[in-house]
């Protein structure tokens, strides 16, 4: 399915309805998934189709977008809110392999904590609905002055 259409039907499914300056945003977020883009960097990549459009809507479309389970709000540690979108081909968050040294960013799309999960619906009565899991340390290719695969490791930003 389009991810717009999917989108539109989980506005409309909380009785909100998917303006075309939200769905600029989505589609900001949509063209540039890999890249957990800030309010900022958001604001700035759809001005170019909207030029009037504030930096406060931007702020409170992506408010509304973690409200209705669209995109997650997420910190890697830089201070700064990141949106990432969530996927509909898993039941559950992305994780992160986050550098310490170059902020290079990885996801893994694999749920590596199913088999935890039922573990724990099992001996403790309780149902996971959803997890994040973030992944800090250092790629082999980086040392302490600087990253040896400069021009493949990019930091977030």
């Amino acid at each position: 399915m389009n991810p717009i259409v999917n989108i539109s039907q989980q506005f409309a499914a909380q009785n909100y309805k998917l303006t075309p300056q939200r769905e600029a945003i989505v589609k900001v977020l949509l063209d540039n998934e890999k890249d957990h883009l800030s309010v900022e960097e958001v604001y700035m990549l759809v001005k170019t189709s909207y030029p009037h459009l504030g930096l406060a809507t931007v702020y409170r479309t992506l408010e509304l977008l973690c409200e209705l389970h669209i995109v997650e709000k997420m910190d890697f540690g830089d201070g700064v809110a990141r949106y990432d979108l969530r996927g509909d081909d898993h039941a559950h968050m992305h994780h992160h392999l986050i550098c310490n040294v170059c902020g290079r960013l990885e996801e893994i799309k694999e749920d590596w904590l199913h088999d935890l999960e039922l573990r724990l619906e099992q001996e403790y009565g309780f149902n996971v609905t959803d997890h994040r899991l973030d992944f800090k340390g250092t790629y082999n290719t980086c040392k302490r002055n600087g990253c040896k695969g400069e021009k493949d490791c990019q930091a977030v930003s």
